[in-house]
């Protein structure tokens, strides 16, 4: 993989060219002065000052009296110790706001590859929806998934010359809250030929997608060979797609082919090997099927996955049932 094509999957690179059948995207550069805060854990943790009073947790019960064991008296010896006074970014903050409001006033964010998903926990609703700037300050300082970007992005290219890209931009996606999980699909692109398709949310399973599944698989074959292929310049790469009720297809996001992208129901050594002639839409036939992900609530280091735990048998477990479910579905087709 070379540097040229993570590139090409950051979000103001290729939604210009995509706008037409991606969703609602407002894209700010970000200064450097907010990169650095994002980077800086020499500190303490704290939100940016935010010019509109916003609270990044509104719906927290505030308890002054419990304040109080925390307050440093004068003369305690602590004063040089004070932490400097939050940072504040008027202009993005504004900036931020105005695109708020003209996306519909709720926004999810990512920066120039990832978002935050993995701090939706910590959130006053429990998702990545944001409607003020310190909400999404928050999601982006605490999120390891951003580190990614920030320190990450090209660790697997051949030609790495770079630790981080010369420039960040923070995308606010419209919200949509009436978006149906089990609609979102990743879908492989190896040496130009789409090669597979699946559900992008594998911790449920939809009955409807087993209903639907030769018509969905139609829809996003189609949009990949008259909208994308020729259109973008990668050889091999993923990228996210959602279906929507009356069976249009929008693009949600463009992933590099391997490193950090989750290959979800295949694996890449798989993928590398299916030649495109016909495609499937590898999705969770059943209960049995499910793959865990982050819906436990906590952080997925919490988990104890390490060989011999209760998850980690129940990850084997369903790798079995993935793979008699697939060899099924196989044997139903050519039968």
């Amino acid at each position: 993989m070379k540097e040229e094509d993570i590139n090409r999957c950051q979000i103001q690179e290729w939604f210009p060219k995509f706008k037409s059948i991606s969703i609602k995207t407002s894209i700010h550069e970000l200064p450097e002065s907010f990169v650095q805060y994002l980077i800086d854990d020499s500190g303490p943790f704290l939100l940016p000052l935010s010019i509109t009073n916003d609270d990044a947790l509104p719906n927290r019960v505030h308890k002054p009296e419990e304040e109080e064991d925390f307050v440093v008296s004068e003369g305690s010896g602590d004063e040089a110790d004070e932490s400097a006074p939050p940072p504040s970014f008027p202009e993005l903050e504004t900036d931020v706001k105005t695109s708020i409001e003209s996306l519909g006033g709720a926004v999810f964010p990512k920066l120039n590859w990832s978002s935050p998903k993995d701090t939706a926990w910590i959130s006053s609703t429990g998702s990545l929806r944001c409607t003020n700037f310190s909400e999404i300050a928050l999601l982006l300082r605490s999120s390891d998934s951003v580190v990614h970007d920030l320190f990450h992005a090209y660790d697997s290219c051949t030609d790495k010359t770079a630790s981080r890209p010369s420039r960040f931009y923070l995308a606010l996606r419209k919200w949509y809250p009436s978006l149906h999980p089990e609609m979102e699909f990743r879908c492989f692109v190896h040496d130009k030929a789409l090669v597979g398709v699946c559900q992008r949310e594998v911790t449920n399973f939809y009955p409807v997608l087993v209903e639907k599944k030769s018509e969905l698989k139609e829809v996003i074959k189609q949009l990949f060979v008259e909208k994308i292929k020729e259109e973008f310049e990668s050889e091999s790469y993923a990228f996210d797609v959602y279906v929507t009720k009356d069976g249009r297809v929008k693009v949600l996001d463009f992933n590099p082919w391997g490193a950090s992208t989750l290959p979800l129901l295949y694996t890449w050594e798989e993928l590398e090997e299916l030649s495109g002639d016909e495609v499937e839409l590898r999705i969770v036939e059943s209960r049995c099927g499910i793959r865990p992900g982050l819906k436990t609530a906590v952080p997925y280091d919490y988990l104890d996955t390490s060989e011999g735990s209760g998850w980690d048998q129940f990850l084997r477990n369903v790798d079995v049932e993935l793979q008699r479910q697939t060899q099924s579905s196989m044997s139903k087709a050519g039968g």
